[in-house]
């Protein structure tokens, strides 16, 4: 079904930029499987400087349009109605900045933009209620907007449906989750442990813990030196792999040369081979993340065969192969972690599914790629023929 007279539907997905992180990737790999005669896409991102999927964005037939003026909404409202004018017309617009989907939407809406879409990927109430009153009301103020102005309401989880629409969320016909998918192909592919662990210079036989997240307060990379700490002590081959970039990196490097941990330590940077690295280099996957909308890093170290120690502050949609996933809380002694993370170790896995065992559960769940390209899909090609008859929103 197209738009008007076989016409691709036209769709401007607004994100902060397209670096190597949890949204960036799913929408990555949506792009890279939607049938392009139905489905034209362009990106508006909020920097001027370069993200690691432009290239790619180009290559397949999408424009990277750049829109820096998120800190002054009316700023910020008058270049986005510039945008609309000149690379439009859309038939949807796909924000997924959070709160600020606000702005978005009701610049979108004013602009005659039949389709408007706020999804939300993240859980912010353990910030929100941190922040200055004058903040609270910005919030309050935001998600009114995306009430009035937004077509359909998405969410990756429960958690973060409820922060952004509210805790009745679910009685809004307006309001419901759609999965983010993962990339499973890689996880079938075979990968060679002495070749991954030779290039982190890591032995054979060493006992690896990983972790995959941006250096940011919400992925907790402080209490995961802390607990490979007490590892390191009851298991001196241990080494720890932490992948990503963010503005904590020196911070955090810092740290690990205090506690002493620095030498076993891998910081591996932004990879465009996660699932490698997963099956090639890592024994247990630490996520002690302070908030998340979803953690799709975790069903990626599912479909790894990994076992997961996660914080209980991830939803619990996460948990698609259970045997895998044990949750603590981080109120929980180090100990208690420390404990949860040697348990991995243990000779006797009979209980636990194979990596093969593993993938085939995530491969049927909601987080495969494939399943959440034709739920995105589905939604956008039931939306845009009735907004295009002057849907009421």
């Amino acid at each position: 079904m197209k738009s008007v007279e076989g016409n691709p539907i036209r769709i401007l997905h607004v994100v902060s930029i397209m670096r190597r992180a949890g949204i960036e990737t799913w929408l990555m790999n949506i792009l890279r499987r939607m049938d392009l005669s139905r489905f034209q896409t362009d990106i508006m991102v909020h920097v001027d400087k370069p993200g690691e999927y432009d290239d790619e964005i180009r290559a397949l037939g999408s424009r990277i349009i750049p829109c820096p003026h998120t800190s002054r909404p009316l700023l910020f409202a008058g270049e986005l109605r510039r945008i609309l004018d000149e690379y439009g017309p859309y038939d949807v617009v796909h924000s997924h900045i959070d709160h600020y989907s606000g702005w978005v939407l009701r610049t979108a809406d004013t602009a005659g933009v039949p389709v408007g879409i706020a999804h939300s990927h993240i859980d912010l109430s353990y910030m929100q209620n941190r922040v200055r009153p004058g903040r609270k009301l910005y919030y309050a103020y935001t998600k009114r907007l995306i009430k009035k102005h937004a077509t359909v309401c998405l969410a990756v989880s429960n958690k973060a449906a409820e922060w952004l629409f509210g805790p009745d969320w679910q009685r809004n016909a307006h309001v419901r989750t759609l999965y983010p998918g993962v990339d499973l192909i890689p996880f079938r592919q075979p990968v060679s442990q002495q070749t991954v662990r030779q290039e982190l210079a890591i032995a054979a036989n060493h006992f690896v813990l990983g972790n995959v997240g941006r250096f940011a307060i919400q992925k907790n990379h402080t209490f995961a030196l802390d607990i490979f700490a007490e590892v390191l002590q009851r298991e001196p081959s241990a080494h720890l792999v932490l992948v990503g970039e963010g503005e904590l990196l020196d911070e955090i490097k810092n740290k690990a040369e205090n506690l002493g941990v620095a030498d076993r330590t891998v910081f591996a940077g932004s990879r465009s081979d996660v699932p490698r690295l997963m099956l090639g280099a890592m024994n247990v996957f630490l996520f002690p993340s302070l908030w998340e909308g979803l953690g799709l890093a975790l069903v990626e170290a599912q479909a790894a065969g990994l076992p997961c120690v996660l914080s209980d502050c991830v939803p619990q949609e996460v948990d698609v192969v259970t045997p895998l996933t044990h949750r603590l809380s981080l109120s929980a002694p180090v100990g208690d972690w420390v404990n949860a993370v040697l348990a991995s170790r243990r000779e006797d896995k009979s209980d636990l599914p194979s990596q093969h065992e593993a993938l085939s559960l995530v491969e049927e769940s909601p987080f495969n790629i494939e399943t959440a390209r034709l739920a995105l899909e589905s939604l956008y090609t039931s939306l845009v023929p009735s907004a295009s008859s002057s849907q009421t929103r």
